[in-house]
């Protein structure tokens, strides 16, 4: 049976949509239990007599995944294929900067470019507890895009940004990634929420991750809001690489496998005390490390 490429670029549970060749889309299946398709994910599919819907027989290789472990310890994959990472954060609901950290190591550890979005800059009384994390991350190298989804300020710069890249759009609910997604399309692309008022945290307005094709030529993946986010990785020293001002003072260390914590001749810990390296941002890297061997020690046992 003669096979076809395509590429899911949206996921509803067991049935996802594809986008074929010709630029055409279409509804697919998958064939069997084992197969596990993502959005932005390269499939083959095969036609399914007397029905409209394909069957997705086969995923082909991944460039790269943005995954995190579930609840049962396993690896569940977000996303495939990406090019830029976006961590958006706002003033409300309050920001948790331990878990940007961890998108943007996410993104560094797999080899994706990352920068920080700070949405919601319409709520000027709002504003002055963000600056010094924000200009923690401008230190450390990465671009932080200011904007407002309400007013339209700062979107052109993500767009820019974005480029013809797949950008997937990631952060907690309610920081308005869809919000500021119906923007970078020009109207009401996806549907939103509002943050309930009783307890300030988002609601989930993406169920399923979605690809749309920006007005500029570029791709963003939407993903389901999280409250809290932790990358899949295969070892513990992994972790050093999805901080990039660590490792880059690391290499001055006495020790080649100096893990920055209380190994002799640190320079890592050296930056830290005399301020050039983040006190903030040296903690949020002992935190993934010890969950991380944490994680790795649960999976041997």
């Amino acid at each position: 049976m003669p096979q076809q490429p395509a590429q899911v670029i949206a996921t509803y549970s067991q049935r996802m949509r594809v986008r074929m060749a010709d630029r055409s889309e279409a509804e697919a299946r998958i064939k069997g239990k084992r197969l596990r398709p993502v959005c932005g994910d390269f499939v083959e599919l095969e036609p399914i007599a007397n029905e409209d819907e394909w069957l997705i027989t086969a995923i082909q290789d991944r460039r790269n995944v943005l995954a995190r472990p579930n609840m049962r310890g396993q690896t569940e994959i977000l996303a495939s294929n990406i090019e830029l990472l976006l961590a958006v954060s706002a003033p409300s609901p309050k920001p948790d900067w331990f878990v940007v950290d961890r998108y943007l190591a996410a993104a560094g550890i797999i080899g994706v470019p990352a920068a920080v979005v700070f949405n919601k800059t319409d709520l000027d009384d709002e504003l002055a507890d963000a600056a010094s994390y924000l200009d923690e991350y401008e230190a450390a190298g990465y671009p932080v895009l200011r904007c407002s989804a309400e007013t339209g300020a700062g979107i052109a710069a993500i767009g820019a940004e974005i480029g013809e890249q797949v950008a997937i759009v990631v952060g907690q609910s309610g920081v308005g990634k869809s919000s500021i997604i119906n923007e970078l399309m020009g109207g009401e692309a996806l549907r939103t929420a509002e943050i309930s008022t009783k307890s300030g945290e988002g609601r989930h307005t993406t169920v399923n991750s979605v690809m749309l094709d920006l007005p500029g030529g570029g791709h963003v993946i939407d993903s389901p809001g999280v409250r809290d986010y932790a990358p899949a990785l295969d070892s513990p020293a992994d972790v050093i690489h999805g901080f990039r001002e660590i490792e880059t003072a690391g290499h001055e260390c006495r020790f080649a496998n100096c893990r920055h914590l209380q190994e002799p001749g640190c320079a890592v810990k050296a930056a830290v005390d005399e301020g050039s390296i983040s006190a903030r941002r040296y903690e949020s890297y002992r935190r993934l490390l010890r969950l991380t061997e944490e994680l790795d020690s649960k999976s041997r046992s």
